[in-house]
């Protein structure tokens, strides 16, 4: 039997020429936007009253929303190698916190790579190891951020923020340049403007709303915490459950939160979203400058969720549902639906095949992830379907579960 290092590094799709043609009307850019830690109920498109995330929800207005989408795994990193390798983290081998994407497994930046796209990785995909490319051009993370700043500017950023697993809510002291995700949006500006002419995959990674909960004042000041509603959640919340998440939720004082404290954390957890959705919006913004809108697939998800207190818990690391949901929105004006939503069952692994699909080719077969376009084909442009959802649907699940 093949072990996984030689099904990786072996895969026939390596150097695959395309299989079909293109969609008719030219061929299609990729734009993947993604957050860290977002709830998927934290946003306006999806119900919320309370987090203002006006720009995520011009997303949602222009293409599908997702209402069941649910990550592969609810930390990071085996999440993310899920999402760009269309694999399981038992197969990708990513499998913890600590384990670095291996350096053959093959990616969504491979695949459009060698198809002729320009790729790049901006922001915070979290390889662990991040010498490793893993097949995109353009590269730039936290370390290249990091650069920006003194050392002495990085020991007041930390001063400021406090420990990363933070859940007090409180407003940052600090300006727009000391925050990563500014820088991420600043140079996927640039990429965008500089690869105008070229077909791109892009992805641009933010870090908010993942704690610590400290946005810029603006952002923290847009809530008002004494307003905010809280989570049900009981004095008897985790007692007959897994051991580990009660002795978890204790330890970091997250069990013992009193409703004013709890109140404060959301605050600073809305003004995280917000943050974020600022520089999603700058992105966004800048897509339709260039008239690019028009011809590219616009996708926002996130690794995972967020806990925000419910079961008097934060963070990640369970299989709660606001840990493992996420928000999925797919946008591509005048051939996707526009302000539409779907209750079927989606994995992330089905992205990639998904995105493969809608620019006209044929998704790799060795991978479980399965494309979703075709199944909506009635609610397509005529226009836009492309041969590949017709030689890919024998191998396609039904969504209708």
């Amino acid at each position: 039997m093949m072990n996984r290092r030689d099904f990786l590094r072996n895969s026939t799709w390596a150097a695959a020429a395309p299989s079909v043609a293109p969609p008719k009307g030219g061929q299609l850019n990729v734009l993947f936007l993604m957050s860290d830690q977002h709830q998927r109920g934290a946003s306006g498109c999806y119900g919320s009253r309370e987090a203002k995330t006006p720009h995520v929800d011009q997303i949602a207005a222009n293409g599908v929303r997702f209402d069941r989408a649910y990550c592969q795994a609810p930390v990071c990193v085996p999440s993310r190698g899920s999402l760009i390798t269309g694999q399981y983290a038992h197969t990708h081998g990513a499998r913890i916190l600590a384990d670095a994407l291996p350096a053959e497994a093959r990616t969504v930046a491979h695949f459009f790579a060698e198809r002729g796209y320009a790729t790049g990785a901006i922001g915070k995909m979290h390889f662990v190891d991040e010498s490793r490319r893993h097949g995109f051009d353009h590269r730039l993370h936290e370390g290249d951020f990091a650069r920006t700043l003194t050392q002495k500017e990085r020991a007041e950023f930390r001063r400021d923020q406090g420990g990363a697993e933070g859940v007090e809510g409180r407003p940052s002291q600090l300006p727009a340049r000391f925050f990563q995700d500014n820088y991420y949006a600043d140079e996927t500006v640039k990429f965008l403007r500089e690869n105008r002419n070229r077909r791109f995959c892009l992805w641009s990674s933010f870090f908010m709303p993942h704690t610590p909960l400290a946005p810029m004042r603006q952002f923290y000041e847009m809530y008002d915490p004494s307003s905010l509603t809280l989570p049900r959640r009981s004095g008897e919340e985790l007692l007959n459950g897994f051991e580990g998440h009660l002795i978890r939720a204790r330890e970091r004082g997250w069990y013992g939160q009193t409703d004013d404290q709890l109140r404060r954390s959301i605050a600073g957890y809305y003004g995280n979203l917000s943050q974020m959705d600022s520089c999603v919006g700058r992105v966004y913004d800048t897509l339709r400058e260039l008239g690019l809108d028009k011809n590219t697939i616009v996708v926002y998800t996130s690794d995972h969720g967020e806990m925000a207190g419910a079961h008097r818990m934060w963070t990640k690391h369970n299989m709660f549902e606001p840990s493992v949901g996420v928000p999925l929105l797919i946008s591509l004006p005048d051939r996707l639906p526009r302000g539409t939503s779907k209750p079927e069952l989606i994995e992330q692994i089905d992205l990639f095949p998904t995105l493969a699909e809608l620019c006209g080719y044929v998704p790799p077969k060795e991978i479980p992830g399965r494309g979703f376009a075709a199944a909506h084909s009635d609610d397509v442009d005529q226009s836009f379907r492309s041969d590949a959802d017709q030689i890919g649907a024998k191998r396609r699940r039904p969504l209708s579960v």
